[in-house]
């Protein structure tokens, strides 16, 4: 079954082959990518490529703008990663394509996602994290409410093959059940 997420102003709907251009399009910016511990696309076929592998995943959804109908980010749960080991939590990750950056788009994506984790997915807990120097990343999270976690001076990047100083906060079912005046007492 296909999901289809939406709010205000976004869709969140799987990734289409069809999309590459536009995935390329923003996706290859540097300051994209490599904030959050990817290299920069480098393709529209290298988009396409990573589309149809990392982009296909459950729970991995384009960011489509409703007013273009074209997408200007992604955002997903990652399920078994390196933060959400257990079955019952997953892992948040997000971009957005530079020039919608400051408007508030991840922030709603991520609310809507964590909706969906909560809600529908009947997780417990959504780990998120950045690394040293992304304050945008970082905003995203304490807007949503994230509660830090801890902080780790040598966090391998294994896909740049660096290493980086990384920020780990979580989010459990009842601190959204109470940032959303849903927990009764």
């Amino acid at each position: 079954m296909i999901m289809i997420l939406e709010t205000q102003r976004l869709i969140l709907r799987p990734w289409l082959e069809s999309d590459a251009e536009e995935c390329y399009i923003y996706a290859s910016d540097p300051r994209v990518g490599p904030s959050a511990g990817w290299p920069a696309h480098t393709s529209a076929d290298e988009s396409r490529r990573i589309i149809k592998t990392v982009l296909s995943s459950p729970e991995t959804y384009a960011v489509v703008l409703k007013e273009t109908g074209l997408p200007i980010g992604s955002a997903g749960l990652h399920f078994h990663s390196d933060l959400a080991e257990g079955d019952d939590e997953a892992e948040l990750g997000y971009w957005i394509g530079i020039p919608y950056w400051g408007r508030g788009f991840a922030p709603e994506a991520s609310r809507e996602l964590l909706r969906r984790a909560f809600e529908d997915l009947k997780l417990e807990r959504v780990w998120c994290g950045y690394y040293d120097g992304n304050e945008k990343s970082r905003r995203v999270q304490q807007k949503l409410g994230f509660r830090h976690q801890w902080s780790s001076d040598v966090v391998p990047v294994p896909q740049l093959g660096v290493t980086r100083k990384g920020h780990v906060n979580l989010m459990t079912k009842e601190d959204w059940l109470r940032l959303n005046g849903k927990l009764h007492s």
